[in-house]
């Protein structure tokens, strides 16, 4: 009946070069990671005395792994590497290379690669790559931020007033209490909290999404979007102006580390800051194709500020009866904005004063010293290339999209704003190497 007995060879010729597919994910990445500098950045967190220690590039081939298949837990990612033939080609072991422990694997994870800065640096090695290979336009850059929870449980979180405990030791306790003063996490708001998590504090308690509230980190993404290739990541507290400043380092880190400064920068109203808009224009002279953040309109029926016209020649506003509203140049609010007021003869005797001041002798209308940025993001969305920007915007929602379903980053393994960074920097390597692997295909053999 055809059944067949296994029988022992005594040698086997097996090539695990030709074994691997030719159109494996693992083989169009390949292409594109250079490791060469693993090495000389982690040479000083390796002691000279005792046994040789597992070589940091293969660790680091592992991780790539594990974030470009979605393999989130690190003895399964131990485990496949182990058994899979393509995941071994890809981490140079052969048939017979041992592979590490699982519990060694997260000794090295958690020590020396949170002390160095290697992460980024694979990150940028990358990066350069899709430079190199032109899919990479600079012209159009998009900005955005997504929540992704933290590894912290909401049921046993304290109540923010109360503070953590005095015997809180842990290492995410640690580097909370080293970010306090930075403007990206324990700076970025003096609102205390609703609840902190003892377990990673620097995570922000967030009912963003509208349902039950959370711990969470926000990973900010800056990308070009001709082809939404990631040029940097942060990560931050989970609040707005957390995003704004990620936003601001990430421009200013591109354009020192790989001479990058876009033309455009599109984002939602998250980033449509008066000062923002003003940094932007002024300081990086970026076209801000970003939604405007206004709150002038009144809600009780009389005039808001947009009623008012601006000349810039005379420097006044006229008002909607016609009047002028002059100023002296005092600024007010942190010397952010300055006042224009209206003759107060001239409102006594205004029609339109019911309309306008009913409870002031005289109308005043505030203009922020960066009013003209935004005006210019104004007038950008209403015009053709601004309805443009507001769809190329989206292609930042589709890679936080992929980063959670097909990457399975919705919850962080990591602890600690170190623990987040570095989760937020593999997977947008990760997420550049498929992308590479997608508009690169491998060349057929010869």
């Amino acid at each position: 009946m055809g059944r067949q007995v296994e029988r022992a060879a005594l040698f086997y010729e097996f090539s695990l070069e030709r074994h691997v597919p030719a159109d494996h994910l693992v083989r169009s990445i390949d292409r594109f990671v250079d490791l060469g500098v693993v090495r000389s950045e982690l040479a000083a967190f390796y002691s000279q005395l005792g046994r040789p220690s597992i070589d940091p590039e293969l660790m680091i081939r592992m991780l790539l792994v594990g974030y470009c298949f979605g393999i989130r837990s690190e003895r399964r990612l131990c485990e496949e590497v182990h058994l899979n033939l393509a995941y071994r080609w890809f981490c140079r072991l052969g048939l017979d290379g041992e592979v590490p422990d699982h519990s060694t694997f997260s000794k090295n994870r958690h020590g020396r690669f949170r002390q160095s800065d290697l992460l980024r640096r694979v990150f940028e090695s990358v990066l350069r790559r899709c430079i190199d290979e032109g899919v990479v336009g600079g012209e159009n850059f998009a900005v955005d931020a997504s929540l992704i929870k933290a590894d912290a449980n909401r049921q046993n979180g304290i109540e923010g007033e109360k503070g953590l405990p005095q015997q809180a030791t842990a290492r995410a306790v640690r580097e909370y209490l080293d970010v306090l003063d930075d403007a990206a996490f324990g700076a970025a708001t003096e609102v205390t909290p609703k609840f902190i998590s003892p377990a990673d504090p620097a995570a922000r308690w967030t009912g963003a999404h509208g349902g039950q509230a959370f711990f969470a980190y926000a990973t900010n993404y800056l990308i070009d979007t001709d082809h939404a290739i990631i040029v940097d990541v942060e990560a931050t507290t989970a609040i707005r102006q957390a995003e704004v400043l990620a936003a601001r380092r990430m421009i200013e880190r591109t354009a020192s580390n790989l001479a990058l400064q876009p033309r455009r920068l599109l984002g939602d109203s998250a980033y449509g800051s008066a000062e923002m808009l003003g940094w932007l224009v002024s300081e990086r002279r970026i076209e801000p194709h970003v939604t405007v953040l206004d709150k002038s309109a009144r809600r009780d029926g009389t005039f808001s500020r947009v009623d008012f016209h601006y000349d810039p020649e005379r420097d006044v506003y006229l008002c909607p009866g016609g009047k002028t509203l002059t100023t002296t140049g005092t600024r007010v609010n942190d010397d952010a904005t300055v006042l224009y007021r209206a003759s107060k003869a001239d409102c006594q005797a205004c029609a339109l004063k019911n309309q306008c001041c009913p409870t002031t002798p005289m109308r005043r209308v505030p203009r922020s010293i960066h009013e003209g940025a935004r005006d210019m993001a104004r007038a950008i969305a209403k015009s053709w290339e601004g309805h443009v920007s507001r769809r190329l915007r989206k292609k930042v929602e589709m890679l936080f999209a992929h980063l959670k379903r097909i990457l399975k980053l919705d919850r962080l393994r990591l602890r600690g704003p170190t623990g987040a960074r570095d989760e937020f920097l593999l997977a947008a390597t990760a997420q550049n190497l498929r992308k590479l692997a997608k508009l690169i295909p491998t060349p057929a053999p010869a």
